[in-house]
């Protein structure tokens, strides 16, 4: 971590690297306090491996047939994870105990009629009205040449990451601890054929998007790549720094104080030829100027294969991931200023 650390900071500072510009780096990262240490603590050990497991073996099983956006094993991980969130007591956003954000031409191509987001709301106490949103895809390939491509880790491990999460946080709901302002936790449908649920989801927004402080999205987090066989603790960060360094320090006070992991920024240089940062569903926020996390695992020899199963996962890493997100989270909806863009960052400006 200390060695991505330091090549991001000469990133960030870049050629603005006057003394001036990194006295302001370093008061901006002084000036990160974190909050409510204990109970972040408590509540992420409620995230564990073993409810992980069940939950993805579930959700990436043939009885969802790869989930194909529009197809009936889509519409059926739909209605198992508006279930969860019923039998949870997690409420919808919308009025009703309807989740579905349903999606229709012209946005659809392909043949697809209809396909849907799927929503569920925790609302916050004194900032209601300021929202974080935490988004996974819940959509894969289908069925190709009578193979199921079950997609466990795309992005079957980021679905279920984002069920623990909200578990998580409504556990300490009932015990007294709501948060300040509220989380949206959405998993977008039709990732996989052009980022179509979260374009709809931003064009059609169930809250203004001004009121977004933030968009932490996961999508592949319970493997490890190539490049990390001799050291599989570590998770990528992409896009933490674009529109808010603010965001970047949070995250690693969060990642030090909390998760003993490395972050490796190694794809969220500008000129990285996979151009990651535009090819998951936080892209469409950053592109209207909210801050984004992208987690990400990296690529692996099952990627967009229908051997990725979730007999593959490393499901302790996966545990200590979605952990690491929920402590940040926990973080952004819990200090007292909503977290900055760097436009309107009166430290660095």
């Amino acid at each position: 971590m200390k060695f991505f650390s330091t090549i991001l900071l000469l990133t960030l500072v870049g050629t603005c690297a006057t003394p001036k510009y990194t006295l302001k780096i370093k008061h901006l990262k002084e000036s990160v306090s974190l909050v409510d240490t204990s109970e972040v603590k408590k509540y992420s050990k409620t995230i564990t491996a073993k409810e992980l497991s069940t939950q993805l073996y579930k959700f990436a099983s043939k009885e969802f047939q790869g989930r194909k956006a529009g197809e009936q094993g889509q519409k059926l991980a739909a209605e198992f994870l508006q279930s969860y969130y019923i039998n949870e007591g997690i409420t919808s956003p919308f009025d009703d105990a309807n989740y579905f954000q349903k999606i229709t031409r012209p946005y659809l191509t392909n043949g697809i009629e209809t396909t849907e987001n799927v929503l569920a709301f925790i609302k916050g106490y004194e900032k209601p009205d300021e929202i974080l949103i935490l988004s996974a895809h819940l959509d894969h390939l289908g069925k190709k040449d009578g193979n199921i491509y079950y997609g466990a880790d795309d992005d079957g491990s980021g679905t279920v990451a984002i069920m623990e999460i909200a578990q998580a946080f409504n556990i300490a709901v009932a015990n007294g601890y709501r948060p300040k302002r509220s989380i949206l936790f959405i998993h977008f449908t039709a990732e996989e054929i052009g980022q179509i649920g979260s374009r709809f989801y931003v064009e059609n927004p169930i809250f203004p998007l001004k009121n977004t402080i933030a968009n932490l999205n996961i999508d592949m987090i319970g493997r490890i790549d190539n490049r990390h066989t001799h050291n599989k603790n570590y998770i990528y960060l992409i896009g933490s720094d674009r529109i808010s360094k603010e965001l970047h320090y949070v995250s690693e006070a969060v990642s030090k104080a909390y998760v003993d992991i490395d972050l490796d920024y190694t794809y969220n240089t500008l000129n990285d030829r996979n151009q990651y940062y535009s090819r998951s569903d936080h892209y469409k926020f950053a592109k209207r100027d909210i801050p984004v996390i992208f987690y990400f695992n990296g690529e692996h020899e099952d990627y967009h294969k229908h051997t990725d199963t979730p007999d593959k996962i490393d499901y302790e890493l996966l545990e200590k991931r979605t952990r690491l997100i929920f402590s940040t989270a926990w973080q952004l909806i819990n200090q007292e200023h909503r977290i900055v863009t760097d436009d309107n960052n009166l430290i660095l400006n």
